[in-house]
Formats: structure tokens, C-alpha cells, sequence
């Protein structure tokens, strides 16, 4: 096991780092002036080219990105003496459009999208397993049928016409529940609560309709194995034959596919925060992309795959224990 988990954990900081220059190189790439965005419209050329030295960008590209490699494990200065920006460990670049280290900014908004996704998760994850589930019990009858069916039709719908459905009929047709506007948890549980209905609604509809399909040709293909046979021959309880034996081997596909997408979800989801205006780590994306903002781009994107690729190490070490074969 030991031996395993360190070939993950090289594996998972060969890709990290593969990902943060393929990530640095296109922005650098791209045709837009992060030096001119800082700047502003009236600019002078000199002007514009003591800002592009004090943001490091009249470097070569690979001393631009192991200055920036060095910033996340150590922290680094911005500018030169006697103008400089001190940022600390992890620096993963500095904000000028905002003045903050991006650090500070991605901390600060991911409570809020750690609330929206972990809500939306658990959420997506009883519905969807349990629609899934009660399907495969029930292979080919009218439950089965009616629930796939419904599986498929809310799976259609798009999370931004979800969403918008949910604002006009909820909030401003039936006055069920004001319009979400994000309170911390610590400062009212309730009103956190409340607030984030709607938007853990509008995304687990769509997850819990993928979780059902996913779940039911999963325990369909699990009850169908042999082992399931010979723990009913033996006598055993059928809810026990369910529960130890089906489920065990038929969720783990999706065990799979839940840390990929809750990893995504923490990051950020963009449009459902845009939608409903929560300020979490996808509005913040969404406004660094309106202005060009491209530290904070780089660094949503990088915390982003930091933690897709994280969500995978946890699940394949419990896929690990889950079954034993996959460590060689």
C-alpha cells in the first residue's frame, strides 16, 4: 500500500506541475497585456513599460514561470527595490486589478463556494443514488420506467435554464423564498441555509439526474453477478444481500466519478454563481475574465485542477481499500 500511494502521489505532482506550465505558457500566450489592463486606458508608453518591469513581464517566459514556481512553494517579492509587493507562501501571483495577492482573494471566496458545493453534493448524491437504487431493484417495472424517465428529462435541462426556473417560479411567482443572498455560515446558520437552497437545487437536479442512470446500470450489472447468487443460496437476508454485497461493488464506479465532479464544484461553479449571485470562486472567475485579470485567471484555473487532481488521489486510495487488486 505504501508503495502505491507514493507512485500516486509522484503521479499527482507530475501532473500538478505539467498542468501549471501548460496553464502558464498559453497565458502567455494569449494576445492580451496584463501590464496594459493594470495600467489603464490613458497610459504612457513609459509608464506602461515601468509597470511591465515592475510585474516581472519583460522576462523571459521560463524565468517568469520559475519565478512563479518558486512563489507557490516559498512566497516571492513583486517589483523591484524600492517599489516592491511582498507575497506570501503560497504566492500564486498578485491581483492588480483588485490589489490583493490572488492567495488572498481565492481564500476568501472559497468558504462560499466550499458551502455551495458540498450542499449540492450531498444533495444530488440522496437523490440520485436512491432514484438509482430503487431502479435497479426494481429492473423493468413502472417505478423503474418512470424514474429513468424522469432521470432523463431533468438531465436534459441545462443548469442556467434550471436556475433561472427556479428564481421566476420560487421566488418571484410563489414568494417561497427571498432572493439568495449569501450569509456565512457562523453568522446564521438558518439564514446560510435558506439562502443556498435554490442553487443546490438548480445543480443537484442535474447531478442527481446522471448519479440515477449511472447507479442503476451499476447495481443492475452487480445483483447479476455470481457471488449474488450464492449469498441468496446460502440463505442470506436480501437486505443484507443488497447492502454488503451490491452496493459495495456497484457504487464504486460512482465513487469515481463523485470525486471528480464535487473537485470541479469546489472551484467553482461559474454560471450558477453568476445566476445567483453568490461570491464564490466562480464569480470571481467570471469577473477576472470580464477584465482581463489574468493572475487571478491562472489562479483560479491551477486551484481548480489542484482540486480535480486531489479528488482523484482521495478516491483512488479508497478504490484501494475498496478493492485490493488495484494497488498493483
Amino acid at each position: 500500500m505504501i508503495t502505491y500511494l507514493a507512485r500516486r502521489l509522484a503521479g499527482v505532482t507530475g501532473v500538478l506541475l505539467a498542468i501549471c506550465a501548460i496553464t502558464f505558457t498559453i497565458f502567455y500566450l494569449l494576445p492580451a497585456d496584463p501590464a496594459a489592463a493594470a495600467c489603464g486606458k490613458t497610459c504612457s508608453p513609459e509608464r506602461l513599460a515601468e509597470v511591465r518591469h515592475f510585474m516581472g513581464l519583460d522576462q523571459p517566459v521560463w524565468r517568469q514561470f520559475a519565478d512563479y514556481l518558486v512563489g507557490i512553494f516559498a512566497g516571492r517579492e513583486l517589483g523591484t527595490e524600492p517599489h516592491t509587493l511582498s507575497c506570501g507562501f503560497p504566492c500564486l501571483g498578485y491581483s492588480y486589478e483588485n490589489s490583493l495577492p490572488v492567495w488572498e482573494l481565492l481564500t476568501d471566496r472559497l468558504p462560499v463556494s466550499a458551502s455551495l458545493a458540498f450542499g449540492a453534493a450531498l444533495m444530488w448524491l440522496v437523490l440520485g443514488l436512491g432514484a438509482g437504487i430503487t431502479a435497479a431493484l426494481r429492473k423493468g417495472t413502472m417505478t423503474d420506467r418512470t424514474l429513468m424517465i424522469g432521470a432523463v428529462a431533468t438531465a436534459s435541462l441545462p443548469v442556467y435554464f434550471t436556475a433561472v426556473m427556479l428564481l421566476y417560479g420560487v421566488v418571484r411567482v410563489a414568494g417561497l423564498l427571498p432572493y439568495p443572498e449569501y450569509v456565512p455560515l457562523t453568522a446564521d446558520p438558518a439564514a446560510w441555509a435558506t439562502n443556498l437552497i435554490l442553487p443546490w437545487t438548480a445543480l443537484a437536479v442535474l447531478y442527481a439526474a446522471m448519479y440515477a442512470r449511472q447507479s442503476r446500470s451499476s447495481m443492475i450489472e452487480a445483483m447479476a453477478q455470481p457471488y449474488i447468487r450464492t449469498a441468496r443460496a446460502k440463505g442470506m437476508p436480501e437486505p443484507t444481500v443488497v447492502v454488503k454485497h451490491g452496493l459495495r461493488s456497484g457504487l464504486t464506479p460512482v465513487l469515481t466519478i463523485f470525486g471528480m465532479d464535487l473537485g470541479g464544484l469546489l472551484a467553482g461553479a461559474v454560471i450558477t454563481e453568476s445566476i445567483f449571485g453568490i461570491p464564490g470562486v466562480g464569480r470571481l472567475f467570471f469577473d477576472a475574465l470580464q477584465r482581463s485579470d489574468q493572475p487571478v485567471i491562472l489562479g483560479v484555473t491551477l486551484l481548480a485542477a489542484f482540486f480535480i487532481v486531489a479528488a482523484n488521489l482521495i478516491v483512488d486510495i479508497l478504490y484501494a481499500f475498496i478493492d485490493p487488486r488495484v494497488r498493483y
